[in-house]
Parts: C-alpha cells; structure tokens; sequence
C-alpha cells in the first residue's frame, strides 16, 4: 500500500501517522465501537474489515464486516488473517498488552483517547487526513461546533451532583477526569467523586457518607444493561432522583457525540 510522508498527524500518545497514498486501499481493523461508526460516517466503511461484537452501528452496514471478538477479549489469528494494515484502538476501551500483540504484525496502530466532547474534533481531523477524508471530517467539525456552542451560548446551571452508573455488583462509576464526566458538565452537572479511589472508573459502596452530596443518579444503559425497573427500585431505596439514560448518547464519542450532545440538552428530569 503506497504511504505519503509523514505530515504531522498524530494520534492520542504522540505517534505520527503517515496519510494514506491517493490510490491506496487500506484494510482497517476497528476495536472501538463508537469508532466503527465514526468510520462509516466519514464514508471509510468500505475499507473496514474487522469489528468488535460491540460495533453495532450502523446496524445495517456493520452486519458485512467480520467479527474479531470483544473490545477487550480480541481473537488475534483471526485479525492477522484479516492482514489489517491499519488498527484503530483506545486508551480506555481496550487492553495495553493486546494492542502491543497486534502492533508486531499491524503496520499502523492509531491510538485514540477523548477526554472531552471537544476531543472529537482532533479525532476527527486526526482520521479524516490519515484516510483522506477531510471533506467529511469538516462537515462534523462544522456540526459539533455548532452543538457546543448551543451550550455555550445559553447553558444550563443546574448545580446539581450527579452519579453516573456503569456498573452493577459491584456498583461502578466514573471519575470527573472521564469523557463522561465532561459530558455530564456541558449541562451543569458536577460528577461526584470518590475520596478513596482514584481510578478512572472506581467502584464506590452506597453506604459512603460521602454519596449524600449526590442529587440525582444516572443509571446507564451500557455496558451494564440497566432498565427502568432498576431505576424504580434504587429511587425507592435512597429517596432521591434516579433516571435510566441513554448510554450510548453520553458515552460514545465519534460521529455520535452530534446526536449526543441533542439528547443531553433534551433529558427530563423528574425529581
């Protein structure tokens, strides 16, 4: 596959990235979900040849490309014989000691890691060169631009402490750090925070004093498959607001965010 020189493009952990040649075919193996979609919405779906079991969207395109296994559990002989010349992969999202696997027999290793829904316009300038499709990439900057400055322009101060929940048994959220976290803060929500565990994405004990400053819990429907009926049981054990939200809305980054940041100025809130 012919490669360009390196132009200064690069991804997530400092890697410059080469832009593919004007006649290259490049076979892309994606292990994030939400970036399986971007790919498609960039109009690169033609050249995607491997997907996790969670890149379900778009659901009708997806159902052509191959299945490699999970985000984090990858089936690696059957990525090499798919030979990939790209991988597309995530800080969070997937394992260190399989990326570095892949990268023995994988020429191109894309590391990804937005942080804030702003991140996405480096992430989709970051792949629109690289696969030369900066058109496509302008026209979602132009979008998402447009989304954040909505919330700019007349935000929303709610004041309130929000706990996000991923997780059930153990019970499981995410730290302020998180794009998540950030997500939730575009409408004035400040994310509770753990005093004894720093992690990412801590597990937390409902009985910690602490959880009293929380106003409202969110009850995420992935990757745990939360459904209203949890949400009616935990509000009816704590006393306070619990709603079931749309997880893929505030947690997929990519070409969703658009859609994301829509349906997080619309959420209803019942007390």
């Amino acid at each position: 596959m012919s490669l360009s020189h390196a132009t200064g493009v690069v991804d997530a952990i400092g890697v410059e990235h080469q832009v593919i040649g004007p006649d290259a075919s490049p076979r892309i193996v994606c292990l994030v979900p939400s970036i399986t979609e971007l790919l498609f919405a960039l109009g690169l779906g033609k050249w995607l040849v491997g997907r996790t079991g969670f890149c379900i969207h778009p659901k009708q395109l997806v159902q052509a490309v191959p299945k490699v296994g999970g985000t984090k559990d990858v089936n690696v002989e059957k990525i090499r014989g798919l030979a990939p010349t790209h991988l597309i992969v995530n800080i969070d999202e997937n394992e260190k000691p399989t990326v570095d696997l892949l990268a023995k027999f994988i020429p191109n290793v894309i590391v990804t890691h937005p942080n804030h829904p702003r991140d996405n316009l480096v992430l989709f300038d970051l792949l629109g060169k690289i696969f030369r499709a900066e058109q496509a990439a302008k026209v979602l900057c132009e979008q998402l631009d447009e989304k954040l400055a909505l919330f700019e322009q007349h935000p929303i101060a709610t004041g309130k402490t929000v706990l996000y929940c991923i997780w059930k048994d153990p019970w499981m959220t995410v730290s302020r750090d998180t794009y998540i976290a950030q997500m939730l803060a575009l409408r004035g929500w400040t994310h509770w925070q753990s005093e004894t565990n720093e992690k990412r994405y801590p597990s937390f004990d409902w009985r910690d004093p602490s959880l009293a400053q929380v106003d409202l819990v969110l009850l995420s429907t992935e990757p745990y498959s939360f459904d209203q009926q949890h949400a009616d049981h935990l509000q009816q054990d704590l006393g306070k607001p619990v709603i079931l939200v749309d997880g893929e809305m505030l947690s997929w980054y990519g070409s969703r965010v658009i859609l994301g940041l829509e349906y997080l100025s619309t959420l209803k809130i019942e007390s």
